[in-house]
């Protein structure tokens, strides 16, 4: 009798994100620096060209990514948007060493780090392709009403009409 085939793959989660990147191969080599990331794996395409699928792990997390490719309408990478639309989540044991490193190996500071209203101590940077990743470390918990409160209290004190 066969073995019976899992649904979602081992060492998979059930949201997986994946990005298209300008220059995947080259992304990969960067997020093993700036993230600790491990390669899984990278597949050519069929013209031995480009990055077809690439899988890296960062922590626990596995995320997907593929060099742009215009045969796949609408993939395409945060340079050709001329910006981003979703921003990554890094929950990490120690945002400030991660966030340093990051920022040491290429990383633009798009939210300088510091500790945050809804509990985080967090910071946001922007990678050399384009992708927004929010480095953190959960150093509080606080109640929904505590965070509502503190979160009204700092949207007053930033200027009419600007947000993050």
């Amino acid at each position: 009798m066969p073995k019976k085939v899992r649904a979602i793959p081992k060492g998979f989660r059930t949201v997986t994100p994946y990005l298209v990147i300008r220059n995947c191969a080259e992304a990969v080599k960067f997020y093993q620096k700036a993230f600790d990331a491990k390669k899984r794996e990278v597949m050519k395409g069929p013209d031995g060209k480009g990055v077809m699928h690439a899988e890296i792990e960062i922590g626990n997390s596995v995320l997907m990514m593929c060099d742009e490719m215009p045969i796949m309408q609408g993939w395409v990478s945060p340079q050709q948007l001329n910006g981003t639309t979703v921003c990554l989540s890094l929950y990490v044991e120690d945002a400030d060493q991660l966030y340093k490193k990051a920022v040491k190996a290429g990383c633009t500071v798009t939210m300088p780090l510091a500790d945050q209203f809804w509990g985080d101590r967090c910071g946001r940077v922007r990678d050399p392709y384009g992708h927004e990743w929010f480095i953190a470390t959960h150093i509080a918990d606080f109640t929904p009403k505590q965070i509502s409160k503190a979160a009204a209290a700092f949207l007053a004190g930033l200027p009419a009409g600007k947000s993050r």
